[in-house]
C-alpha cells in the first residue's frame, strides 16, 4: 500500500459523488488515515455518517476563506493525528448567474469571490500549514482543476479564470516549498457528474463530446481521478511538482 501510515487532509468533501470522496476512497484504499474538513455544523450528520466507513476518520468545519478557521483546524489536527503527510484541496465555488450569463457580464463581486475561494484558499492552506509547522518531511499538496483553465468551455466562464489562479499559484508554491522537500501539484480531471458541476449549463453535453472525442472514447470516473489523487500523494511521484497532471481520458491532448 503506497499510503501506509500517512495521514491524509481532504477539504471539501459533500458526497458520495464528489471527486473528493474518490480521492479518500482510493487514499484509505492504499493504507492512508484520513480526516476531512466541510462547511456547515448543520452538514456534520451528514458528513459523518459519509465518513464512517474510513476508520477512525474525523471531521472538521472550516470555511477555507477565513484564515483563523484554517489556523483552528490545524491546532485540532495536530492534537487529534499529528502532522500530515498530505493535503488534498477540493474547494472551489462561483455564484451561479456568473456561469448562466456570458463572461463578459461576470461581477467584480463574482469575480473576487470565484478567485477568492477557488485559488486563493489553496495559498492560505499551504502558506498556514507552513507557519504552523503541520507539514511532514517530503508532504504532497494536491489542488483540484479543470481544462476549462486554458480553454474557453461554454458555461465555465469565471471558473476558468479561477482555475487558471489555482494552477499558476501551484507552481509558485512548489518553488517556494520545494526547499522543504514538499510538493505542490494540481489534477486536472476531465467533466464528472459531482454537484457543482450541476451548476454549469448544459454540463451533459461536455460529457457527450468528450466521450465522443477523447482518445479512449469514454469519460472519466471520480475512481479513475481518486487513483490519480493518491498516486501524487505517495512517495512514487516525489520527482513530480508543480505541474498539472491530467485524468482526462486524454480529452486535453485533443484539437
Amino acid at each position: 500500500m503506497i499510503l501506509k501510515d500517512k495521514t491524509i487532509l481532504i477539504m471539501g468533501i459533500r458526497n458520495k459523488w464528489s471527486i473528493a470522496y474518490g480521492a479518500a476512497k482510493a487514499a484509505s484504499e492504499q493504507g492512508a488515515k484520513l480526516c476531512f474538513t466541510f462547511m456547515g455544523e448543520d452538514n456534520r450528520p451528514k458528513i459523518e455518517e459519509l465518513i464512517s466507513e474510513f476508520e477512525g476518520a474525523k471531521a472538521y468545519t472550516c470555511d477555507a476563506s477565513v484564515d483563523s478557521d484554517i489556523e483552528n483546524l490545524y491546532t485540532k489536527i495536530k492534537a487529534d493525528y499529528g502532522k500530515l503527510d498530505g493535503i488534498v484541496h477540493c474547494i472551489a465555488h462561483a455564484f451561479t448567474e456568473d456561469l448562466h450569463n456570458d463572461f463578459i457580464e461576470t461581477s467584480k463581486e463574482g469575480y473576487t469571490h470565484a478567485v477568492d475561494v477557488s485559488a486563493y484558499t489553496m495559498v492560505a492552506v499551504a502558506r498556514i500549514a507552513k507557519d504552523m509547522d503541520m507539514l511532514n518531511e517530503n508532504a504532497s499538496l494536491i489542488s483540484l482543476t479543470y481544462h476549462g483553465s486554458t480553454k474557453v468551455l461554454p458555461g465555465y466562464n469565471v471558473m476558468g479564470v479561477a482555475k487558471a489562479a489555482l494552477e499558476c499559484s501551484v507552481r509558485y508554491l512548489a518553488d517556494n516549498l520545494g526547499p522543504m522537500g514538499i510538493r505542490v501539484n494540481a489534477v486536472s480531471a476531465g467533466p464528472i457528474k459531482t454537484l457543482s458541476a450541476k451548476g454549469i449549463k448544459d454540463f451533459n453535453s461536455i460529457l457527450d463530446i468528450v466521450e465522443e472525442k477523447a482518445p479512449l472514447r469514454r469519460n472519466v470516473t471520480k475512481e479513475q481521478v481518486g487513483n490519480t489523487v493518491a498516486f501524487m500523494l505517495s512517495s512514487m511521484s516525489d520527482a513530480i511538482t508543480g505541474q498539472v497532471v491530467y485524468a482526462d481520458n486524454g480529452y486535453n491532448i485533443m484539437g
